[in-house]
């Protein structure tokens, strides 16, 4: 179930493989020509910016009865996916595994776009820590220490890179005893970090729920400066993206991650790691570590180097653009995800109607199948995959030249951009080298 990232390999794809990677290319290297031209000077506002919704419409988004009815209907989704947990069969008709990598780890990127940062809302360990707080009488703010602003999202970057090597790496990863282990060692980090630092430890430490917010900075909805809900361009909501510590580190987890995942799925690396005599799983660790490491380093430094050629400050460089690698980060996840969405999402769907696998029908899905006419359609599947890539580098290029203007002096801004501009352009042909080679 958990094999199979898409089925657009090499000879699915509708265009010869230099070709792809050339027109990729190409078509990136221009748009930084045009935007040289034509956008010369800053045209984000950030958190000033947006058009507010009526007002209507904004009384009812902030009532308490919304948000407590969005909250309840996360405890109660995810109090019954605990029954599968706790008491289903160890099988893969057991829906926790899909709920799991599929529903939750996939699905909350569609759902963050559509509906802005809703994950907040629905985390069922917030509601728990809230529900706690209130029935104590404690202010769900205040913990038994403060949380140093040097901790930034550093705690969740290490979640993103932890739940990764468990979709990825660790073995038996779909055996119910695996989940449970894992699930437990995380709803035991983020409750006690919240007893310990107060509600501020979500933001910071639950990877799902900092994953999730990332992604809604490319929805069309956000708050202006001064709290109203606006709707904006998502390229202007991504500006509003604030710089923390750990930043570059998480969006680096992302898309390492997802290039791993992508590389792993290889016949070359598949049969290599069989046949070296070493541990699969340690061989796994090296190399999701080694992808993280490489997006890491590669990005600071040339970061780094845009500020050198253009004489700005560079310490906090790294974190002013790292913005600018999310709309990357949504690229590989649509080219390695979408069909896995589409196809095992509907089957968890119609195993979560039975989830102790005793005959039950919950939802009045059990008895369905998998529509499956997605896989008839290889051309149509490739070229989102192709175009997810491709699109998404556009839109990183994009937000990274008007950070530059912004920041840079203008006479350097444009020399400034081009280590970053061959980054992007070598992880645009490196994405796309993983999806043919899948």
């Amino acid at each position: 179930m958990l094999a199979l990232h898409g089925i657009g390999g090499r000879q699915d794809l509708p265009i010869p493989f230099g070709l792809a990677v050339t027109g990729a290319g190409i078509a990136i290297a221009l748009s930084f020509v045009i935007l040289a031209v034509a956008w010369r000077s800053a045209k984000y506002r950030g958190a000033m910016s947006g058009t507010p919704l009526p007002a209507a419409v904004r009384t009812a988004l902030d009532s308490s009865w919304l948000r407590w009815a969005v909250r309840l209907f996360g405890l109660a989704l995810f109090a019954y996916a605990g029954m599968a947990l706790l008491a289903g069969v160890d099988r893969l008709t057991n829906p926790i595994f899909g709920f799991v990598y599929i529903l939750v780890w996939v699905g909350l990127v569609p759902l963050s776009l559509v509906l802005g940062p809703v994950w907040r809302t629905l985390n069922p360990l917030r509601t728990l820590h809230l529900l706690v707080c209130r029935a104590l009488r404690h202010d769900p703010r205040r913990g038994l220490l403060e949380l140093s602003p040097r901790v930034g999202v550093w705690p969740a970057a290490f979640g993103i890179f932890a739940f990764a090597w468990l979709e990825l790496v660790a073995p038996d990863r779909a055996t119910l005893l695996v989940v449970q282990a894992w699930l437990a060692l995380y709803v035991v980090y983020v409750l006690f970090g919240a007893v310990l630092f107060g509600d501020r430890w979500f933001a910071a430490a639950d990877p799902f729920e900092v994953y999730a917010t990332l992604m809604a900075k490319l929805s069309p909805w956000g708050r202006r400066s001064d709290g109203v809900i606006v709707v904006r361009r998502p390229l202007e909501n991504l500006d509003t993206l604030a710089v923390r510590p750990g930043l570059v580190g998480l969006v680096a987890a992302l898309l390492g991650s997802t290039a791993y995942d992508g590389f792993s799925r290889s016949s070359r690396w598949i049969g290599w790691a069989q046949n070296s005599g070493y541990s699969q799983t340690l061989l796994g660790t090296l190399a999701l570590l080694g992808f993280v490491l490489f997006v890491l380093i590669t990005y600071s430094a040339a970061t780094v180097l845009a500020g050198r050629i253009s004489d700005s400050s560079r310490a906090k460089l790294p974190g002013l653009f790292a913005h600018s690698v999310v709309p990357i980060v949504l690229g590989y996840v649509v080219a390695h995800y979408f069909t896995l969405l589409v196809l095992e999402g509907q089957r968890t769907i119609i195993l979560l109607s039975d989830p102790l696998s005793n005959g039950w029908n919950v939802f009045g899905t059990g008895l369905g199948g998998v529509n499956a006419g997605i896989t008839n359609h290889t051309t149509a599947v490739a070229t989102v995959q192709v175009s997810a890539v491709v699109i998404g580098h556009l839109l990183g290029v994009i937000s990274a030249h008007d950070r530059a203007v912004a920041l840079f002096p203008r006479g350097r801004a444009l020399a400034g951009q081009i280590p970053l501009l061959v980054v992007m352009v070598a992880y645009t042909m490196g994405g796309l080298l993983l999806l043919f080679s899948s």
